[in-house]
């Protein structure tokens, strides 16, 4: 029976740290739809900053034990390579707040409602899939979670085809439309980021089943 707890040793901070972090990246996307949903009346990052410097913490921290820890059956790139797609979720949402900010008015009439669905169950099942590591193996739930995460990415890909399809109309003033191209590549980027890591958690699973 895999269980990351044993598979790390007698320390469990690997797995409690990983979870956290899953936990700051669906926040972060969290505090993004309530961004956007209402541009107008939150003027601070304060809430992308907050998220993105505990994340940030939670990424040294495991630094820091993969260098004060011995003995790690579990591969040390593994644990690495995870926390670093994860810190990357919170950072890419932060930078899309910053561009909101800058203009907020050019994000009227956009609905990015479909978008920011697809984020958020992104990064639910993000959450559910580390937390399956320490349940022991049962690749084929994680597998099956990790075919729901590219699946939603597909969608996110096909929506942002959709989204340029009509940026590109010629019905857009040019500076709306770079103002919004920025800001779909960077959406696009955050679904790509779980796409990521739950490539990276099937990956440990496959390793180690």
């Amino acid at each position: 029976m895999f269980s990351l707890q044993k598979f790390l040793g007698k320390e469990d901070k690997f797995f409690n740290l990983l979870v956290a972090s899953a936990d700051a990246c669906r926040d972060s996307v969290h505090a993004l739809a309530k961004f956007i949903k209402e541009p107008d009346n939150l003027k601070s990052l304060d809430e992308f900053i907050l998220t993105r410097r505990r994340e940030k913490k939670i990424a040294d921290e495991i630094s820091e034990a993969l260098c004060t820890t011995f003995i790690t059956t579990l591969e040390r790139e593994d644990i690495e390579a995870l926390s670093v797609t994860l810190y990357k979720i919170p950072k890419t949402i932060e930078k899309i707040g910053e561009r909101i900010l800058i203009a907020p008015k050019l994000l009227h009439g956009v609905d990015l409602g479909r978008h920011l669905q697809i984020l958020e169950k992104s990064s639910d099942i993000l959450s559910n899939m580390i937390k399956e590591l320490s349940k022991g193996v049962n690749l084929e739930k994680v597998k099956a979670l990790n075919d729901q995460l590219q699946v939603l990415e597909g969608e996110a890909d096909k929506l942002i085809l959709e989204l340029l399809r009509n940026l590109y109309s010629g019905q857009h003033d040019p500076l709306k439309v770079v103002f919004l191209k920025d800001l779909f590549e960077l959406l696009e980027k955050v679904a790509d980021r779980g796409r990521d890591a739950g490539n990276v958690i099937t990956h440990i699973m496959l390793k180690n089943s």
